[in-house]
């Protein structure tokens, strides 16, 4: 199975043209985007031709890129040959505050968003941290408000960020699986480790269940897997492990 990497991982470990080269020799054959690689999406693009990666899905931060940055961030997905373009996160004030009404009122602004993305031919969903799965003051779940008052727009579930929130994301794929159509494949490290990588590990080398959660994530539907690790010492050793590992999943 095609397997993607979330270019985030190696956004501290450039230049990208050694990036892309070393992930084309470890077999992968897809990448995700993120913000600084579409400066120049053009040349970016050409770099992803010269070794035969694609980039099906990319992240666009704030929820501003889809409002009145909408046509930049079209102009740069469809020149990089996207498919799916997700919000990886919420802004300042939702993350550290906010209340049930808060979150609504900005899950409708990623409905009317999913809207515009959608009417110019391409997917939109959301991908969460783990904010979204800690109790709001009257002990609501924001992910649950979202899903509820964005009903047409897909989830790119990050499983670990799910667990770290306190969500159960076995108990999530099995109630919402439909909706989720990618995933972040990143791993826990054991309590006390990797502590220089925030308590991230490379995937496969960790406390989560990845063959039941792939058995899950596959039974559900979704069908785009990228690898992730948000501050790996080592993005190469990251990348090389990981992609051995998902292998047997």
């Amino acid at each position: 199975m095609d397997v993607s990497y979330q270019l985030y991982s190696s956004r501290n470990h450039t230049p990208w043209e050694d990036v892309l080269r070393h992930l084309a020799e470890h077999g992968y054959t897809q990448v995700e985007g993120f913000g600084d690689v579409y400066d120049d999406a053009p040349a970016f693009r050409a770099l992803l031709d010269q070794n035969r990666l694609t980039m099906p899905s990319g992240h666009f931060f704030p929820l501003g890129c889809f409002e009145d940055d909408l046509q930049t961030s079209l102009k740069a997905a469809k020149a990089l040959g996207m498919k799916k373009l997700f919000c990886p996160a919420p802004e300042d004030d939702l993350r550290n505050g906010g209340d049930a009404s808060d979150w609504i009122a900005f899950a409708s602004r990623l409905e009317d968003a999913g809207k515009r993305v959608r009417d110019a031919g391409l997917q939109f969903g959301w991908h969460n941290h783990h904010w979204e799965f800690m109790p709001l003051p009257g002990g609501e779940i924001a992910m649950d408000l979202i899903l509820e008052h964005a009903p047409s727009i897909e989830w790119e579930m990050d499983v670990a960020w799910v667990e770290r929130g306190g969500g159960n994301a076995l108990d999530y794929i099995a109630r919402f699986g439909e909706r989720i159509t990618a995933a972040h494949v990143k791993d826990i490290a054991p309590p006390g480790e990797c502590e220089d990588e925030d308590g991230w590990a490379d995937v496969g080398h960790g406390v989560m269940d990845w063959p039941g959660l792939m058995t899950a994530l596959r039974g559900a539907g979704c069908d785009l897997f990228v690898l992730e690790h948000d501050a790996p010492s080592d993005a190469r050793r990251f990348a090389a492990r990981s992609i051995e590992s998902f292998r047997r999943y």
